[in-house]
């Protein structure tokens, strides 16, 4: 259907457009939609660029090291988020500024370059690579996605787990002013 190299761009540039469209700039409403709409997105990214995955060997090994890979800059993006209860409605809103979105345009534009330089760039050393390693090229598409949704979905959950944790507490007036 795509080239490798066209699912990785389509998908780097999915995540990166819904992420820092529901993330940037203060008091973002962090309810149901918020949450569901990366999980949904996630949903239908994987059927259509995912082959088969590999179950054994050293191209699952690639394919978990994106999943930890996702995991970690998903914890690192919450960390750079503020979570706090509106002062307007009591509800539960986020905030993130440049260095949220520096993090988000660095790991995607990584994943980009990447992607770009195993077909451009070093193609034939990725293929002396992955033939040494028995590693398909598919593993490292795979591994490359796997990426990219753990850490949408990591943020989500920690986005949604620090809205849970404000139920009933006051407006916070400190977290307020660091998230301006």
């Amino acid at each position: 259907m795509f080239s490798e190299l066209a699912q990785a761009e389509i998908v780097n540039g999915i995540v990166l457009t819904v992420t820092l469209h529901s993330d940037l700039g203060s008091h973002k409403k962090v309810g149901a939609f918020r949450v569901l709409r990366p999980i949904l997105t996630a949903g239908a990214i994987v059927p259509l660029f995912i082959d088969p995955v590999v179950k054994h060997g050293n191209g699952l090994a690639i394919e978990l090291a994106g999943v930890a890979a996702g995991l970690l800059g998903g914890l690192i993006a919450t960390s750079l988020m503020k979570v706090y209860r509106s002062p307007k409605t009591g509800k539960a809103v986020s905030a993130a500024g440049w260095p949220y979105a520096l993090l988000w345009m660095l790991v995607v534009g990584a994943r980009a370059a990447f992607s770009y330089g195993a077909e451009h760039w070093f193609p034939k050393q990725l293929d002396s690579w992955c033939l040494a390693h028995q590693v398909t090229g598919a593993a490292i598409t795979d591994g490359l996605i796997f990426m990219a949704v753990a850490m949408v979905l990591t943020r989500t959950a920690g986005l949604a787990a620090r809205a849970a944790l404000l139920r009933g507490r006051p407006v916070d007036e400190r977290a307020l002013s660091a998230a301006r």
